[in-house]
């Protein structure tokens, strides 16, 4: 089957599956509710009427969470699909470039000072600012140890990340070693992820940086497809390889750094979702890009609701869930790293 047929397919397909996996994901946890009555009290939501009860688990409990999973989880997977193909690596993620270690001390250290104060009109936490702002930071000491005067090197900047993910760690052990049980705690909550705390002025918020990311990543679809055979061959076909690398470096830090803030650290979306949709789609970004968005949304839905189900009521950690699934198909790639190239 032609390659290009097959991307739409699947695109197609996914679009399909999303909306039948949000619905499965209202429909479950604590209080289970049937079809009828989640799509029944969905509707009385939706129309003004939300006294039921059905209509407040599903319109003020459910539905937001399950958005913001969707969300989230579009922003991981576009973000991850978008680091592979520049590191032109599949074994990539976002993490690489820094922005979650430096997005988990900023928490962390927002943790320690303040616990969680509200800030503002979106309801955020001074914990998600820190974890934002530091996210930002890390990666722009990243890309500035990675830059100079001939030019930005990959090599260099995966090289910086390792260091730069390694000092964020290193200071979050001894802000962990400093704090007392309670601060440990959230410190150690925090980084589970989760999506416990999700509401609507949140869910603007990610989908507005999720939109943005969206209508961005798309444009530099044929940029990472030429740098798929090097960057020289991508000059010499006319790509802005210094542009491409900013704006692709730009897109991930501010999507991953708004993901993380709201919903902490969720391991190994970005990782194995493109390189699952890859091996259906082929390695066109124009495929890949909008097909990894639309698996990591509906992945991360179905976690979450695991996450409620396993250990109902209690509510498991989602970043615990995906990491639960992610390490197998981590380790399976390792041990097929030869048809990477790698040794």
């Amino acid at each position: 089957m032609n390659r290009d047929l097959q991307g739409r397919q699947v695109i197609l397909v996914l679009a399909l599956a999303l909306p039948v996996v949000i619905l499965l994901g209202l429909g479950n946890g604590a209080v289970p509710l049937s079809a009828a009555e989640t799509m029944g009290g969905l509707w009385h939501y939706l129309s003004g009427d939300g006294s039921s009860q059905a209509a407040i688990i599903v319109g003020q409990l459910r539905l937001p969470r399950i958005l913001l999973a969707a969300v989230v989880g579009a922003i991981l997977a576009s973000s991850g699909a978008a680091m592979q193909g520049l590191f032109r690596n599949p074994l990539a993620d976002p993490s690489l470039i820094g922005v979650t270690a430096g997005a988990s001390l900023g928490a962390s250290l927002m943790i320690v000072m303040s616990g969680s104060v509200v800030f503002g009109y979106a309801g955020l936490t001074l914990i998600s600012i820190g974890a934002f702002v530091g996210g930002l930071l890390s990666v722009l000491l990243v890309y500035s140890l990675a830059s100079s005067p001939n030019g930005t090197s990959v090599a260099t900047m995966l090289l910086a990340g390792i260091a730069i993910t390694a000092l964020a760690g290193g200071l979050g052990n001894l802000l962990e070693f400093l704090a007392d049980n309670e601060i440990l705690r959230q410190i150690s909550l925090w980084r589970m992820g989760g999506l416990d705390g999700a509401d609507y002025p949140r869910l603007v918020i990610a989908g507005l940086v999720c939109g943005a990311m969206m209508l961005a990543l798309p444009q530099f679809a044929t940029a990472l497809n030429a740098l798929l055979l090097g960057e020289s061959e991508a000059r010499h076909l006319g790509i802005n390889v210094a542009r491409v690398k900013i704006g692709l470096i730009v897109c991930v830090a501010i999507g991953v750094g708004t993901a993380v803030a709201l919903a902490g650290t969720i391991a190994f979306v970005g990782l194995i979702v493109p390189h699952m949709v890859r091996m259906l789609t082929g390695p066109d970004h124009r495929r890949l890009l909008p097909a990894s968005a639309l698996a990591g949304s509906c992945l991360l839905v179905l976690a979450d609701t695991a996450a409620r189900l396993v250990l109902a009521p209690t509510e498991l950690p989602v970043g615990v869930v995906t990491a639960l699934i992610g390490v197998p198909f981590f380790i399976s790639l390792l041990r097929r790293r030869h048809h990477y190239g790698m040794q």
